[in-house]
């Protein structure tokens, strides 16, 4: 009766245990699963924004290559007119029109130019190509001549300017 009554015992320790254990396991299984469904989402999104950053790149210069077309057609037009035209003042006219622009098409762009001549020489914002002896003492370490311009495009320099420094 002993082993009667033990076995009677562990069977009814073993049913609570075991209903607790199935209610543990089937609540590890629903979070397990809210789990995978989240990492998959998660994938997802992941995928879909490379995807769509992969898309902006791929055709981020597309209005900019559409806002230039036009300035192409007034380029054709310009050679046009220098082949067929001995006036060389309305030439000297089309292409300061189409000079000004293309610089205002910069500008709408994020473009700017750099001011350079006059500054102190700042070796982070300029490029230095040559020094010459500064005419006034007062020029010494300032830009003094401008090689090649430089530009930024919203606020971050995309071509330092080449400059010239007094020495």
């Amino acid at each position: 009766m002993n082993n009667e009554v033990k076995d009677n015992l562990s069977e009814k320790m073993q049913t609570p245990e075991t209903g607790e254990q199935q209610e543990l396991q089937q609540k590890y299984d629903e979070l397990n699963d809210s789990y995978l469904r989240l990492f998959a989402d998660f994938d997802n999104y992941r995928k879909r924004t490379l995807k769509e950053k992969a898309d902006i790149i791929k055709s981020g210069g597309e209005k900019v290559l559409k806002d230039i077309i036009p300035l192409i057609d007034d380029f054709e037009r310009a050679i046009v007119a220098l082949h067929q035209s001995d006036d060389k003042e309305a030439i000297l006219e089309g292409i300061d029109l189409i000079y000004n622009k293309f610089m205002n098409f910069l500008q709408q762009h994020g473009i700017k130019e750099i001011e350079a001549i006059g500054l102190p020489f700042d070796p982070e914002k300029f490029e230095a190509v040559g020094t010459i002896p500064a005419p006034e003492e007062s020029q010494e370490g300032v830009v003094i001549d401008l090689v090649q311009k430089g530009y930024t495009l919203n606020d971050k320099v995309i071509r330092f300017p080449k400059v010239i420094v007094g020495a």
